[in-house]
């Protein structure tokens, strides 16, 4: 892999997602405390769920992810397409986890709601709305939303993975043209590492993205043990978020101290370390004996670069 090569970036998708809830609540457009009920009908607790409960993972929606339907089709057939309104299915039949604002869970479907909510309000596909809002205005010229499209712009990183059903570490599979769609707004964009070192800073001081207010409004949103707020993460005083999906990891953080911004892209998402039988914890960001590719390598230079600091 070589500097300037596109990948895809996963999860950290949902930082863009978040970011346009916020500006169409800027514009008045929404507010967080709406009920995805008003938007989005057929999810349990829809009356009690609000955008902001799916923006900070509280909503206590499952994510799809968990289905072992879904996953046993996706594995099967990594080319096939699932619609928004198909993954959240998937994520119905096994919701809800807890009471809404309860407790906290990681799930893929939050931002996939918040992503039909976008179309919603704005009457235009969603990626529309991201190139208007986030990708133009800040100058991201080499961050794409493939939708249905499986090729990677030139040049790209071909990415190894282990998941898959006939993956083995003496055999790989290449999942560098699996269907991005079953991640939509959760983790479908492409990017280089120079658009995500811009953005990565945009997205933690608000430059270009939000007025002083909702940015300041997002940096405290930050809760509970995992430290996620809206959309966005905080640990040890570095502002971002994660990514992974088959074939590639990435981590973008913004240290508020130093003014330093770190993004790492991998075209590789098997875990390294004393793994044994260990679960990977790709979003932490220090102490993992067994850790995902950009996260082992931002564990080592995070100390290097900034000190803890808070938001």
């Amino acid at each position: 892999m070589a500097p300037g090569m596109h990948t895809r970036i996963g999860s950290v998708t949902k930082t863009f997602t978040g970011t346009v809830i916020l500006q169409l609540a800027e514009d008045g457009l929404l507010s967080l405390d709406d009920t995805i009920g008003a938007y989005v009908t057929g999810i349990p607790n829809g009356d009690e769920i609000t955008l902001r409960q799916l923006a900070n993972m509280t909503s206590g929606v499952a994510s799809y992810t968990a289905s072992e339907r879904f996953v046993d089709l996706y594995l099967e057939d990594p080319n096939m397409f699932f619609s928004p309104e198909d993954l959240v299915a998937y994520a119905v039949e096994k919701s809800p986890l807890f009471a809404p604002g309860s407790e906290y869970d990681y799930s893929n479907t939050n931002t996939i709601l918040l992503g039909m909510v976008i179309e919603k309000v704005t009457g235009q596909p969603v990626e529309t709305a991201l190139r208007t809002m986030i990708f133009e205005p800040l100058g991201l010229e080499n961050t794409v939303w493939p939708g249905r499209q499986t090729a990677i712009p030139a040049p790209y990183a071909r990415g190894i993975s282990l998941q898959g059903y006939d993956a083995t570490p003496e055999a790989p599979l290449d999942a560098t043209n699996w269907n991005p769609a079953s991640l939509w707004t959760a983790g479908e964009i492409i990017s280089d590492v120079d658009d995500l070192l811009a953005y990565g800073r945009a997205l933690a001081t608000g430059h270009g993205l939000l007025d002083a207010k909702s940015q300041e409004h997002r940096l405290r949103s930050f809760q509970g043990p995992a430290d996620y707020g809206l959309a966005l993460r905080c640990t040890d005083g570095w502002v971002g978020h994660t990514g992974e999906l088959p074939g590639y990891t990435t981590v973008v953080y913004y240290n508020t101290q130093t003014d330093t911004t770190v993004a790492i892209q991998t075209n590789s998402d098997i875990p390294s370390g004393d793994c044994g039988e260990a679960e990977v914890l790709p979003s932490n960001t220090h102490g993992i004996a067994c850790s995902l590719p950009a996260m082992r390598i931002f564990n080592a230079v995070a100390p290097l670069l900034g000190g803890t600091a808070a938001p």
